[in-house]
């Protein structure tokens, strides 16, 4: 059930801070392992899980298709795989993905090639507004066809593909069509092969890659995935790490807030994932990695975080795939450092659950900032701040988990008043944000 409206406000700044603190699960991770999971042969264990919102709304979808998931108490699930093509669902099932890009592309991806599949597909009003043009036109070339015909949008009618032949696909920018065209190659005849010149998150694979009969891949300049059709996947066990991405909002406030200090424990650290604390690290933030070790093929760490003087951020376009989900929060960052920030590469962020790019201006213009969006390039002249004569900062709502996050944070900073709408949004990927801000010594009033 969606999670009832509230705002929040915030009008003081937070204090200096010395503290150990353990973040919101993986949200793609934790989703991943779902999905997956329902077309393995035998039981799957997931231990924890990020209770959010999108990952029960994966859970809800996938229940509705006859894959049973067991509850196992401490964020602890067993998911009970029946093997490839075993959904079965009757027709014009409703399966509402709520707020999940990730879920809707991959689950649809999954359907597409599942005989026999005939279901109705929609989400909630931002999930609505994001266009399934690439994935349906990926789909179309397994098979499947959706309907109404020309209509890139939800609500859908999918009609799977009975007979799905493998496919060539070139990869861009979205992990989730990567992720969507290995998976509905597994369910389909003959091979997938799929070419990424520039990587992007690769969770997908790493679940795969010990199935070595169905996917092989070739990590070469540029990376050559190869999926064999029909081949039964095995079980797994995943304990999944902490979000890179709710760890970000945190380690911002950290190196921010003069004489602070932060230490994140137990947080993914996948090369795909880490583009944020790269670009930091580049610009002079004390960022260290300690305790490193590989679990379920994926780079587990604690971050460490100290405050410190920062110089402008240079984000060429290279940053883009493994930084996505981090920019709101760059941006504020990037009002607090003297000086000219840039990032280049970012236009896809205009099709995100809100036009992140215009959206984050409209924040920064509120208080003196000067951004410029101009061929596919942010500039944005950042100055030492200090608190001006600003009566408040409002954020509408706008459905967008890491814009809200972001206004906090910038309000937990300057101590200017901060009114953000429809703040339960960031229960869809960080239930726990909120009480991190209270045990790091950040106070805002809560309004229903």
């Amino acid at each position: 059930m969606p999670s009832k409206s509230f705002s929040i406000v915030i009008k003081k700044p937070i204090k200096d801070f010395k503290k150990n603190i353990v973040v919101d699960s993986d949200k793609s991770i934790s989703i991943r392992s779902f999905l997956i999971g329902s077309i393995c042969e035998g039981v799957s264990k997931v231990k924890n899980v990020l209770e959010s919102e999108d990952v029960f709304s994966t859970i809800n979808c996938l229940r509705k298709l006859n894959v049973k998931i067991k509850y196992q108490g401490k964020r602890t699930y067993e998911v009970f795989g029946r093997g490839l093509g075993s959904y079965t669902a009757k027709k014009n099932l409703l399966l509402d993905f709520g707020n999940s890009g990730t879920a809707s592309r991959i689950l649809t991806s999954i359907l597409s090639t599942t005989p026999n599949i005939n279901v109705k597909l929609t989400g909630d009003k931002s999930l609505k507004k994001r266009s399934m043009k690439k994935l349906i036109k990926l789909m179309t070339k397994f098979g499947a066809e959706f309907f109404p015909k020309n209509k890139f949008f939800f609500p859908l009618r999918i009609s799977s593909s009975n007979y799905p032949i493998g496919i060539s696909y070139e990869s861009g920018t979205s992990a989730q069509l990567k992720s969507g065209v290995i998976l509905a190659g597994l369910n389909s005849y003959g091979n997938t092969d799929i070419t990424e010149k520039f990587r992007s998150r690769d969770h997908t694979e790493n679940f795969l890659v010990e199935n070595k009969n169905a996917i092989k891949i070739d990590n070469g300049k540029i990376k050559k995935i190869k999926i064999y059709g029909k081949k039964n996947l095995s079980n797994f066990l995943m304990n999944v790490p902490g979000d890179p991405s709710s760890a970000a909002f945190f380690t911002a406030l950290t190196l921010l807030k003069k004489k602070s200090y932060l230490k994140i424990k137990n947080i993914g650290l996948n090369p795909t994932r880490i583009g944020f604390y790269s670009l930091l690290k580049k610009s002079g933030a004390k960022i260290s990695f300690l305790n490193k070790k590989k679990v379920n093929n994926e780079l587990v760490g604690d971050v460490v975080v100290k405050s410190g003087k920062l110089k402008p951020i240079n984000a060429s376009k290279k940053y883009y795939l493994n930084t996505t989900d981090e920019y709101p929060i760059l941006f504020i960052i990037s009002a607090f450092i003297k000086g000219k920030s840039s990032f280049s590469g970012i236009s896809d962020l205009k099709n995100k659950e809100s036009d992140r790019i215009g959206e984050m201006q409209k924040i920064l213009k509120q208080i003196g900032i000067y951004s410029k969006y101009k061929n596919d390039k942010l500039i944005i002249i950042g100055k030492q701040f200090k608190k001006r004569r600003i009566k408040m900062i409002k954020v509408p709502s706008l459905g967008d988990h890491r814009i809200c996050q972001s206004a906090a944070i910038l309000g937990l900073l300057t101590g200017i008043k901060v009114e953000i709408k429809n703040f339960e949004t960031v229960r869809t990927s960080a239930p726990s944000f909120l009480k991190i801000v209270k045990k790091l010594g950040g106070s805002f009033e809560k309004k229903i």
